[in-house]
């Protein structure tokens, strides 16, 4: 029953989420809430290990979240269920798009796909900063926010955006520092 559910609750997950794996966040923030396979602050943790492994990142969340629940078979399960209704829609789409590709309101449909897309990738956005940068349980207080991750955002943004790139460092040297920076976050 539970790989039912698996692939149920992915391939409707698969069917909405236009716009790539970040689109997947709110389906699986829903998920979480009505499921309990896995709490918001694991979600951040997938997240963060779908995005540093190969692969599509919502596909890495499907197998992830159904690995933890199910076994490989789950994983297994959880995967083909996201990705059933892309390979589908896909079919249908390839094959009536060569006779209509020309008409205005096809045009139109795949034009008013792209805010929609755009929407979702924000609102994921947003929750993974909010998760990250907010410690949404506690009241309002300096305690709300938290600071060390505040500190190595803009630390980073400061790097990549206004610090001229070095190419002659090894990334050794950058691993050591992101260490440090971790290290000193804790205390």
């Amino acid at each position: 029953m539970i790989l039912l559910q698996l692939f149920y609750e992915f391939f409707k997950t698969g069917l909405f989420a236009v716009g790539g794996g970040l689109a997947t966040l709110p389906f699986l923030n829903d998920m979480a809430d009505r499921t309990g396979w896995f709490t918001r602050a694991q979600l951040a943790d997938m997240l963060a290990v779908s995005e540093s492994t190969p692969g599509p990142i919502g596909v890495n969340m499907a197998t992830y979240v159904g690995f933890t629940t199910a076994g490989p078979l789950g994983a297994l399960v959880a995967t083909v269920g996201l990705v059933t209704p892309s390979v589908v829609v896909i079919l249908i789409i390839a094959a009536f798009l060569r006779a209509f590709r020309h008409n205005e309101y096809v045009n139109s449909a795949f034009y008013g796909l792209r805010p929609a897309s755009t929407a979702m990738v924000a609102a994921a956005g947003l929750g993974v900063a909010q998760l990250t940068l907010l410690h949404t349980e506690l009241p309002l207080s300096p305690a709300f926010f938290n600071w060390p991750a505040i500190a190595l955002a803009a630390a980073v943004l400061v790097l990549t955006r206004w610090v001229p790139k070095v190419k002659d460092w090894h990334p050794i040297v950058f691993i050591a520092i992101g260490a440090a920076v971790g290290v000193i976050g804790n205390f």
